[in-house]
């Protein structure tokens, strides 16, 4: 069983990857590692070099051709589902979950945001306004995942109970 994360930034989704793996004895792939090791740069530089649709591009091959083993957790970037027909491809390859989370809550987690492209030089009023703006748009692919769970105070035991209850 392949279990793809998804969600905004900031609701948990490599943390709770790497927990759920662990408990189910199973590998971790994070994408965002994983573009960051094969190109050779971080999210940021890439963003800078080629902009958002030269990262989407990169992020849908590297969802697509990456050789996944067949019990995994995968972490995707919180914009990942949102382009190209990436969510419906991850349903059907495996079990999607939304980790939502509130638009204060993510704020609250969103301390360093330095490594993050969007939303670098934002204060927190920016950043909850451009939150509320993205949920808006990107809730419709996040409410695709085949389960729907809040991420605030998840813990892995949770999470795979909720996973194999659906």
């Amino acid at each position: 069983m392949k279990i793809f994360l998804v969600g905004f930034m900031g609701c948990g989704k490599s943390t709770k990857a790497k927990q759920l793996a662990s408990r189910l004895n199973c590998p971790v792939i994070d994408i965002d590692a994983v573009i960051v090791e094969r190109e050779g740069k971080t999210i940021a530089e890439y963003f800078e070099l080629h902009g958002e649709s030269g990262f989407r591009n990169l992020e849908r091959e590297t969802l697509r051709t990456y050789n996944y083993p067949e019990t995994c957790v995968v972490a995707t970037g919180g914009g990942l589902p949102c382009f190209f027909d990436n969510m419906e491809w991850m349903n059907e390859n495996g079990t999607t979950v939304y980790l939502q989370m509130e638009p204060a809550q993510l704020v609250s987690r969103l301390h360093n945001r330095q490594k993050r492209p969007l939303i670098r030089d934002m204060d927190d009023e920016q950043l909850l306004a451009f939150i509320n703006m993205k949920l808006a748009e990107r809730n419709p692919f996040y409410y695709k995942a085949k389960l729907i769970v809040n991420s605030f105070d998840l813990d892995a035991e949770t999470l795979e109970q909720k996973i194999f209850q659906q």
